[in-house]
């Protein structure tokens, strides 16, 4: 029975936790295996741990499944293949699914790519990250610029969509420099293109350095104008912002991750993956075991590896729902705010939000974020999650 607080959307997000190195700013739960992954034997713990989600959420239609990682071009199209055929054992697939895969372009080959379109992936995210090789070798990335072009013109002959990854308000990053770079993506997307400031996460190799003052990040101002040139730069080509760090030609936005923003529900399997999901109309936060081993270990004996299943308030969903909506162009329902909160937005907090420019309604009646409420986003949040 599907909740009467969903808005329909449902999505499967598989992760994949292994890497070839550990990225000094990368807090996501990646592992470097000392000895060969045993891929046969952890694709059994994923149509487990699949099968004890499917008993949970009947009736679904999957409208997005997403490989992610780690590194999930790592893993053999043939496991792709045997995941994907689970999922569909499972649930309904709907006909316009996007299947994405996540790739380094140091694991991309044109045969490779190719199996994994015959497994059924049908949209790839490349993490490129930088167009210029000194900042890719100080990223701990271990590809080079001429390899990250090769993996983009691949990705593109081979799938229909595709996507690319760039890292900005880096380390001793210019205006002139990031502009110059920004226009040479532009240059090579099609369709898609995920820009990200840099962010500092406690437990990285680079939180370490910046506390002990050898790591020069751009100050509060730089990075407030690198972020609004990169917005300009973007409009003006055609590809402009959907999201706050996502930019696409109309049509090609991702569908996975719009669930995420829209506040659909997602099923989260393998080593930390995170979930929200609706049984019998209670949203359910989840994440399972973020070892690899342990996990593994977990689902074959029960079925799951879930360290948190928590049932989440009206006013935990409001929050979560504000959060995630916001921070997309077309903003929010203040009635879908309500139909989860049990409450009104406060049309005084609205009214001065909007008087100084950070919010405004749109013709639909959603209630978004402007251009200059952007940059402090969360500020605007928590004034109307007040």
């Amino acid at each position: 029975m599907i909740s009467e607080r969903s808005n329909g959307l449902f999505g499967i997000y598989v992760h994949w936790p292994f890497c070839a190195a550990k990225c000094p700013y990368c807090d996501f739960n990646s592992h470097v295996a000392k000895t060969p992954v045993d891929q046969g034997e952890f694709v059994k713990a994923y149509i487990k741990e699949l099968a004890h989600f499917a008993a949970l959420t009947p009736g679904r239609n999957v409208q997005s499944i997403f490989f992610g990682g780690g590194t999930p071009s790592l893993m053999d199209a043939k496991t792709v293949e045997t995941i994907l055929e689970a999922i569909a054992n499972h649930w309904s697939i709907d006909p316009g699914v996007e299947i994405t895969l996540e790739a380094n372009p140091t694991s991309v080959e044109a045969a490779r790519f190719k199996d994994y379109k015959s497994a059924g992936i049908n949209r790839v995210s490349l993490g490129v990250q930088s167009l210029r090789d000194e900042p890719l070798a100080r990223l701990g990335r271990m590809h080079s610029v001429t390899e990250a072009k090769l993996a983009v013109g691949i990705a593109q002959s081979i799938f229909d969509r595709s996507s690319f990854d760039l890292i900005y308000a880096r380390p001793n990053q210019t205006l002139k420099e990031w502009e110059a770079e920004l226009n040479e993506a532009l240059l090579m997307a099609v369709g898609h293109l995920s820009l990200y400031q840099l962010t500092i996460e406690q437990g990285t190799r680079y939180f370490d350095l910046r506390a002990a003052g050898k790591l020069p990040m751009p100050d509060a101002d730089l990075s407030a104008d690198l972020y609004l040139m990169t917005q300009e730069i973007t409009a003006s080509a055609g590809m402009p912002a959907y999201e706050i760090s996502n930019h696409a030609r109309i049509g090609e936005e991702s569908r996975h991750n719009l669930i995420y923003w829209r506040y659909g529900e997602y099923i989260g399997v393998g080593p930390g993956a995170h979930g929200r999901l609706l049984i019998e109309d209670i949203r359910y936060a989840t994440s399972t075991h973020k070892q690899p081993k342990i996990w593994a270990e977990q689902v074959m004996k029960t079925g799951s590896a879930l360290v948190c299943n928590d049932k989440l308030t009206w006013e935990e969903e409001a929050d979560e729902y504000l959060l995630m909506g916001l921070r997309l162009r077309e903003g929010i329902s203040p009635s879908r705010f309500h139909q989860l909160s049990g409450r009104l937005l406060d049309k005084g907090q609205i009214g001065e939000l909007d008087r100084i420019g950070f919010v405004e309604t749109l013709p639909n009646g959603n209630l978004r974020v402007t251009d200059k409420g952007w940059p402090v986003l969360d500020a605007v949040v928590a004034d109307l999650a007040m």
